[in-house]
């Protein structure tokens, strides 16, 4: 079935552009930016009334939310997620549910809210510098299982190596001060062919948040 994504230029549609390419399937975009007036047109409310991307549209059916669309391709096309029932299926709901509870919602995003979109929010001082210390607080749960393996969950990639690495992308460049082990993590994803295919496509397409169709 065709797949269609709909959203660019954030860490959240790397997500899904990354995970995509790791499975190599073939996709069109919507070159359609955050804040940018798009996410209100007809046709995306249409599938969507929060008015946010990431959206994924396969055949008839239509899912929103990063992580969720990650791990929907990777329990219908594989490679991404563990099998049902399975201890590292376990740990991979675990971490799934830390990274964007504890790394991506409570801190980055409020830091987000705080910093780039104050126009929007206000400034809040006390919570940019809480969000920070708590990002620094709850990123060391992460790194005994990154000192000691590769990837989060048993043997090989995950579409939970694929949040990890787009949260301490983001924190990194809120200038967050992140230890050894985790920049070497990043930098191993970043050396995946299907990473750089997805940066790719995510930011030549931000460029072109105008341009239609891929």
């Amino acid at each position: 079935m065709a797949i269609t994504v709909w959203g660019v230029g954030t860490a959240r549609t790397l997500r899904v552009h990354w995970a995509l390419a790791e499975l190599e399937l073939p996709y069109r975009t919507r070159r359609i930016g955050s804040r940018t007036g798009e996410t209100q047109s007809a046709a995306f409310r249409a599938l969507s009334v929060k008015e946010k991307i990431p959206v994924l549209v396969e055949g008839g059916a239509t899912l929103t939310e990063s992580a969720a669309i990650v791990t929907w391709l990777g329990d219908c096309h594989g490679l991404l997620t563990p099998a049902a029932g399975s201890e590292e299926r376990m740990r991979y709901y675990e971490w799934m549910s830390f990274i964007l509870m504890e790394l991506d919602a409570h801190t980055l995003y409020v830091m987000r809210k705080h910093g780039d979109l104050k126009q929007l929010y206000g400034p809040a001082p006390a919570a940019l510098a809480a969000a920070k210390a708590g990002f620094e607080k709850q990123i060391r749960w992460a790194l005994p299982r990154i000192e000691s393996s590769a990837h989060l969950v048993g043997e090989s990639f995950t579409g939970v190596d694929i949040l990890m690495t787009t949260c301490l992308d983001w924190a990194a460049a809120y200038g967050i001060h992140l230890p050894s082990e985790l920049h070497a993590y990043r930098q191993r994803h970043h050396d995946r062919p299907a990473y750089r295919r997805a940066m790719a496509r995510n930011a030549s397409a931000r460029r072109r948040a105008s341009a239609g169709d891929a």
